[in-house]
């Protein structure tokens, strides 16, 4: 996505979450428009600098008012109705909306009667009881807001935000810096490039030996509302939604050796030290460079940013070669193993996009969260060059966007037609079926046995014991119609706890009735 497009996407994002909280209501017609231009815009292909407020009411999804606030954002570069929104709910209103169960009308009534306007605010009045004493919230309620904010560690004083966030918006502040004629190479570091389910601050690390404008780029950005600090060689900002993030500017004789350093563990990071020393070398964030002559052994010294015998540190690459060790990728840095594999050269030969031959969960228009229509969805994987795909949208039960019977049997039709016109892939008709609390699936068996795949997953009761999720997803696995298991835990990073299982007894009935489990690689899941 052309980066104007994914910055109009994100505040139009912010836009609608402030506008549910400012009209009590996640179901509000503004709210619901701007997310409608969420959706759009994301599906736009052409950079929107580049159309007209007329070619922009030409999308589907975006009506009068979108295209006049992506055309305000373009030519000032902010939008008034979203400043005057961020002015009227500070970013605590936003970190609330984080809290399941607690909606724009819960906010708007604990600010008004409790005066709560940030997480710290409501966990004290959750624990003086005033929040249970609220009409419509009770002790039950009080104490299952208490339960979510700790179990998703959603007020720690580290404070971890959810990838599904911190991700699209690392990606944005680089494109953007990126941009900036003195920036060479520009990455994000730290646990997201690892990437961790959760994420603490978002590093960003720029080569230059000019950081002035790249700072300048970085602290004028849409979503920053705040400059903690600001330096030659160090930048602090503070988003509008809360997340903090960290520029360093690096030159380029250090670049990899700095990249080396802000990405892995700490606990890789000692290790990989600690190799160094045994070398006669030091590490750091400057560079790898050999130890003074009068160091005495196993004392690590200093690479200043102004030496200028390094011996490697342009590149990662340099520094794990200089330490005889194979380069090792960002999200094994975590101590566990992998410094001994890259020494041996047993390091496994990860898959990547251009290992897949084919998807098995795809939805389209036909159950409502999908974005493109099913011959848009078989065009792009015949593009891609995908041998296999099956379509698998959201069956009956699940009531929001399910497909009833009729519904799936002409899906089915267009389908087999779309089969003849590309003759080279294998497009499958499936579903995603919902797991009921005993097991039970949607539809029939005799219904169900005419699906090419099936898809089973847990989409309600979320709280029951162990040894019922447990023999629900094993129930699930027993019928015939079921090939896999979707998002096993049904978690949601940072919003929704998965199910618990006895995970053991689920791995032996996978084997036994060979139903695979998918590895839902979703930023919002990341399940299993």
């Amino acid at each position: 996505m052309p980066r104007t497009n994914d910055e109009v996407a994100a505040l139009l994002h912010e836009l609608a979450t402030l506008t549910e909280i400012d009209e009590g209501s996640p179901q509000a017609f503004r709210a619901r428009a701007y997310q409608n231009g969420v959706r759009a815009v994301k599906g736009i292909t052409r950079d929107v600098r580049e159309m007209s407020e007329q070619e922009l009411l030409a999308v589907k999804g975006i009506g009068r008012a979108i295209a006049a606030k992506v055309r305000e954002y373009v030519e000032t570069g902010s939008i008034r109705k979203l400043d005057e929104l961020r002015a009227r709910y500070p970013k605590g209103q936003l970190e609330l909306m984080r809290v399941p169960g607690l909606g724009p009308k819960g906010i708007s009534l604990l600010r008004e009667v409790l005066g709560v306007t940030d997480l710290a605010s409501l966990q004290d009045a959750i624990a003086s009881g005033r929040l249970a004493e609220l009409p419509g919230m009770g002790e039950k309620t009080a104490a299952n807001l208490a339960r979510a904010i700790e179990r998703l560690a959603l007020a720690d004083r580290e404070r971890r935000v959810p990838i599904v966030k911190a991700m699209p918006l690392a990606e944005r502040l680089v494109a953007r810096l990126e941009e900036v004629p003195e920036a060479g190479r520009v990455r994000y570091a730290g646990s997201l490039r690892r990437f961790r389910d959760t994420i603490g601050d978002i590093d960003i690390l720029v080569e230059s030996d000019t950081p002035g404008p790249i700072v300048a780029a970085l602290v004028a950005h849409p979503e920053v509302s705040e400059v903690l600090a600001s330096g030659d060689t160090k930048t602090s900002v503070v988003t509008f939604d809360g997340m903090q993030v960290d520029l360093r500017v690096v030159p380029t004789a250090a670049y990899g050796a700095a990249l080396v350093y802000f990405t892995g563990s700490k606990e890789h990071n000692i290790r990989l030290r600690e190799r160094a020393l045994k070398r006669g070398l030091t590490l750091n964030e400057y560079g790898l460079a050999p130890l003074p002559p009068d160091a005495e052994e196993g004392e690590e010294a200093a690479v200043r940013p102004d030496q200028a015998a390094h011996l490697r540190g342009e590149t990662e690459e340099d520094v794990y070669a200089a330490l005889e060790l194979a380069w090792i990728t960002p999200e094994m840095r975590e101590d566990d193993g992998e410094i001994e594999q890259a020494a041996d050269g047993s390091l496994p030969d990860l898959p990547t996009v251009a290992d897949l031959r084919g998807d098995l969960h795809d939805h389209t228009t036909w159950s409502g969260d999908g974005r493109d229509t099913m011959e848009a969805m078989v065009a792009a994987a015949a593009e891609r060059g995908l041998v296999y795909l099956a379509i698998t949208d959201h069956a009956e039960n699940l009531t929001i966007n399910g497909i009833d019977r009729a519904g799936m049997l002409a899906q089915r039709r267009e389908l087999r037609e779309l089969n003849e016109r590309y003759p080279g892939m294998a497009l499958l008709h499936g579903a995603e079926l919902n797991i009921g609390i005993d097991g039970s699936l949607d539809y029939d068996r005799e219904f169900l046995l005419g699906y090419d795949w099936g898809v089973a997953s847990v989409h309600s009761h979320f709280r029951r014991p162990v040894e019922e999720q447990t023999a629900r997803i094993i129930t699930a696995m027993r019928h015939p119609a079921v090939n896999v298991i979707g998002h096993l835990q049904g978690r949601r990073v940072g919003k929704r706890e998965g199910i618990e299982l006895d995970l053991d007894a689920v791995l032996d009935a996978a084997v036994e009735t060979g139903t695979a489990l998918e590895i839902n690689c979703n930023l919002d899941r990341l399940d299993a």
